[in-house]
């Protein structure tokens, strides 16, 4: 069962939406990168029965000199951007999550890393593979419903991550208001959540490099992780990096079980249902 739609999944219509998402990436790339994306999806075949060989030909057919250069329409935080062409159905852009945080061991659990622990439990949640490397960041994709979505990393370091989401934005013609940033917040209290659909970096490093390289634009949502404020006199450059105690873990796997519910809101309900979700108070699961 969905847990934002309350709808029961049958077998054919897991076989539905994986084609679907399917059709979308593959009809997304240029063809020389195409080729790439049909050998990953080569071993997802052997999962769904139904895709045989032909089926698979029958989503590349047609002379590719025909395409025609698609127009994008408008869209609005929470609702879909779609491309439309002459005789064919609209196709989605996907939508991007995107957590920051430090790469490597050094900087796990930390509390500069909550946007890649995430980014993490969504990525579980969906089955959604993270072990490719794309774009400097830690990459993956998938569907939510009906809805593509892809998951990132960055793995500049924290304060170059718009390098990453910069060019997974410009590549696949994202909407900003379709790209979802996650990240520590010193300002809200630990493990609450705060999600906006637009705004400043607040002195966030992080977020100062993604409004930069999305061209100044601040018109882009944001889900903020609660980390609270350092004890006594610790400068905050020391306390981002510390890791969590075993109460804090505990505490913040509930809160990251909210986060995934509310992603899920976001991408099949909208913008203004998930930010009610988020943003309205709830006790602790015990």
């Amino acid at each position: 069962m969905n847990i934002a739609t309350g709808i029961l999944s049958s077998p054919s219509s897991t076989i539905f939406t994986f084609n679907r998402c399917r059709r979308f990436f593959l009809s997304s790339f240029s063809p020389s990168y195409e080729t790439r994306i049909q050998s990953y999806l080569k071993n997802s075949n052997s999962m769904y029965p139904s895709s045989s060989s032909s089926a698979a030909a029958a989503l590349h057919s047609g002379d590719s000199s025909s395409r025609i250069e698609p127009n994008v329409s408008q869209s609005v935080a929470g609702e879909p951007a779609t491309i439309k062409e002459n005789n064919k159905p609209p196709k989605q852009h996907p939508w991007l999550i995107v957590g920051l945080g430090n790469p490597g061991k050094l900087y796990n659990r930390t509390r500069h890393n909550v946007g890649f622990e995430m980014v993490d439990a969504m990525a579980e949640a969906e089955g959604i593979s993270m072990s490719s490397v794309s774009f400097k960041a830690f990459f993956g994709k998938g569907c939510i419903g009906n809805t593509p979505l892809l998951l990132a990393k960055p793995q500049t370091f924290m304060n170059a991550s718009g390098e990453s989401v910069g060019a997974i934005v410009s590549f696949y013609k994202i909407p900003p208001k379709q790209v979802l940033t996650i990240y520590d917040d010193l300002d809200l209290p630990f493990g609450k959540l705060r999600l906006l659909p637009k705004g400043g970096h607040g002195g966030h490093n992080g977020m100062k490099s993604v409004i930069n390289h999305l061209k100044g634009t601040r018109d882009f949502p944001r889900l903020r992780i609660g980390i609270g404020r350092p004890p006594g006199k610790m400068e905050a450059a020391s306390y981002v990096l510390r890791r969590f105690s075993k109460e804090e873990s505990e505490e913040l796997d509930f809160t990251f079980q909210t986060g995934i519910e509310a992603i899920r809101i976001l991408l099949l309900q909208g913008f203004d249902k998930s930010a009610t979700f988020v943003n309205s108070p709830k006790p602790m699961k015990v």
